[in-house]
């Protein structure tokens, strides 16, 4: 087994933990564990029927279209798509698009007022109870702020609340929560600049900048960043925290270790320098009374070739835990070894308290994009359910030295589907599909892979999970009543090869690359389900549940019920609810977490690709709300600029 550990402090740092009310959800995960749990229980199984909208606020402003559309052509272009021509309709081959932006946002509710970061290059305040805006403030520049929303800062005796993010241009900001005006003494005028000379290596940002909020333990804000892809070398995904008073900063862990660091000899000597990659661009996660906080970090670059970083690469794709007052490294434990699949953690890591035969344990759990589940001690990082080094297979690609091994769980089987056999796992969903599926693949000579099967050269590799996994950024929600995770995945397959390149590598991904599904259809080309959302028990670490997730509407009568491949998270409630959207179905579900069973079902204007909240409203009634506007990695129809609040009607309240 391949961990690492060192010594950890627990003292608990007087006044550092922001006690929040009960009705509210005041950082991402809810609580700053991630678990996703709400105590609420107004909404229950046996009254979620009579959920209905209660309000819906359209992120995209009221303002001339110039501005808005300005707005939504700076974020297409980061992401590499096409602009809009002057009719409003797209350029470009993607002629599906319109002038909406795809957000996957989670509002934050605190003390009355509900905070939302839009696609549109504003952070609104909104009214809870009807959706209102109490105040808007429009981010200068072409950097949106982090599509996946805010953090919330208490304040101090000298300083009041602030809400604070990131810009996908590497910018961190901090507005006045009453006000929505820039926060004066926290860097220029409210701004940090983080694109410093040494996060870039010395060079240029080809792109550096955030995608998910900060967390906040007591006075600091520690960021993660989203950096490129390719080129090897480039920004640094090191992890940092400012000071949440005057934006200074306080400490910097470098995820690719610097010479005489621990993790250095992992590199082949001089691969580290200059590393791109390693980078925590999703969601961070704190015990803040032990004071730690947890990294989760992605792939190096080039996330498909490693044949110029020999090593296990540490602390790529990697659960690094340290010090959340000094970022001092205390433990760490590597899901994927020297990473050429992109296998990047990016989901929050899941803090709750296990009960193991009879014992309670500290618990961190941990989800991949492999649709592995790691379940370790958060104080330790040893496992709490079995984890074995197994032998995976060997690269055929001339100067790559795939790992021999790779960590396994041995109680809790995969979450999802991990090989693919030409001969029995075609789909069978139509006849057609089927024949389709099955000429493509001929017609490519297309290869079967397993888990951790490296991508071959010159030949199709049909690899499953793919890039986008398994799991994904979504993450996993605990039900501590039940003693219940709950995780949403799909079995997003991908087909890649390489190819002689002329670049500074040897080796690029070659055509055909992308989804397991032939001439974009929506239906894949592997057996169902697509998608499915589990429940597993956290005392034994089996599985008590699994369920498709999500419909295929243009599938035959009887067959819809195929999973869809989703994006985004679950949330759990004390009223013995799983809320979960993230399916490119544009269903927004309600499932009885004890059970599996679906217990509510709303069709949406647009694929719901975010972890909803819920919260108390100012008149008392709970609310679950939900930000659905299509995009994201599955490149949904952007038909929507929406979030909406539900309830139940007046008259079922209470029952």
């Amino acid at each position: 087994m391949r961990w690492g550990f060192a010594g950890i402090a627990t003292a608990l740092l007087s006044g550092v933990a922001f006690a929040q009310a009960p009705g509210d959800w005041a950082t991402y995960g809810h609580d700053k564990g991630g678990q996703r749990h709400s105590p609420l229980k107004e909404i229950t199984p046996g009254n979620a029927g009579n959920l209905a909208p209660a309000w819906t606020y359209h992120m995209r402003p009221a303002t001339p279209a110039t501005t808005a559309d300005a707005n939504a052509d700076a974020q297409r272009r980061a992401e590499g798509l096409p602009d809009m021509t002057a009719g409003g309709a797209p350029a470009g081959p993607r002629a599906r698009r319109s002038r909406f932006a795809g957000s996957e946002v989670t509002p934050l509710v605190v003390n009355g007022r509900m905070f939302v970061s839009t696609p549109y290059g504003r952070v609104v305040a909104l009214n809870p109870d009807t959706g209102a805006e109490i105040w808007a403030t429009t981010i200068p520049g072409p950097g949106q702020p982090s599509l996946r929303g805010v953090e919330y800062w208490a304040g101090d005796t000298q300083t009041p609340p602030r809400i604070v993010f990131g810009t996908r241009d590497g910018r961190l900001i901090a507005l006045d929560a009453a006000s929505g005006a820039f926060a004066e003494g926290f860097g220029e005028h409210g701004v940090v600049e983080m694109k410093t000379p040494e996060i870039l290596n010395g060079g240029e940002a080809r792109f550096y900048g955030m995608t998910s909020p900060p967390i906040v333990y007591g006075n600091l804000i520690i960021t993660g960043s989203a950096v490129q892809e390719f080129p090897a070398k480039g920004a640094a995904g090191d992890v940092r925290a400012w000071d949440a008073r005057d934006g200074h900063l306080v400490w910097t862990f470098h995820s690719v270790p610097r010479k005489g660091e621990k993790g250095y000899d992992t590199w082949a000597p001089g691969s580290a320098e200059g590393r791109s990659g390693v980078n925590a661009w999703g969601f961070l996660s704190l015990d803040e009374k032990r004071g730690i906080v947890y990294m989760p970090f992605g792939a190096p670059t080039f996330d498909r070739y490693g044949g110029d970083r020999a090593g296990d690469n540490l602390f790529g794709t990697s659960l690094v835990a340290a010090d959340a007052k000094t970022g001092k490294y205390l433990w760490h434990f590597q899901v994927v070894h020297h990473d050429i699949w992109d296998g990047d953690l990016e989901a929050a890591p899941l803090l709750f308290d296990a009960t193991v035969k009879g014992r309670k344990v500290p618990t961190v759990a941990v989800i991949s994009k492999s649709a592995l589940l790691f379940v370790l001690n958060r104080e330790t990082g040893k496992p709490i359910f079995p984890i074995a080094e197994r032998r995976v297979p060997v690269s055929d690609v001339p100067g790559e030295k795939a790992s021999a091994t790779q960590p396994f769980p041995l109680v809790t089987p995969p979450l999802g589907r991990t090989s693919f056999s030409i001969k029995n796992d075609i789909t069978d969903l139509t006849p057609e599909l089927h024949d389709t599926c099955a000429k493509w693949i001929g017609d490519n000579q297309m290869v079967e892979g397993s888990i951790y099967t490296p991508i071959h050269l010159n030949k199709v590799t049909i690899s499953f999970p793919g890039l986008l996994g398994g799991g994904n950024w979504g993450g996993a929600t605990y039900d501590p009543a039940q003693h219940l995770l709950v995780v949403n995945t799909h079995d997003l397959g991908q087909v890649t090869k390489l190819v002689p390149s002329k670049g500074p590598l040897p080796f690029e991904r070659g055509q055909p690359s992308g989804r397991f599904r032939p001439d974009n259809s929506r239906l894949l080309c592997q057996k169902g389900p697509w998608g499915r959302l589990w429940g597993v028990d956290m005392t034994t670490g089996k599985i008590r549940w699994q369920v498709p997730l999500g419909i295929s509407d243009e599938a035959p009568e009887g067959k819809k019920l195929t999973g869809r491949p989703n994006m985004g998270g679950a949330i759990t409630t004390a009223g013995g609810l799983t809320f979960v959207g993230a399916t490119d179905d544009n269903r927004f579900r309600a499932f009885a977490t004890a059970t599996g069973k679906m217990v509510w079902e709303v069709k949406l204007d647009a694929a719901a690709h975010a972890t909803p909240m819920t919260y108390a409203g100012r008149d008392g009634r709970q609310y679950v709300a939900i930000a659905a506007t299509g995009g994201t990695f599955l490149d949904s129809p952007l038909t929507s600029d929406t979030i909406t609040a539900f309830a139940l009607k007046p008259k079922d309240a209470g029952q």
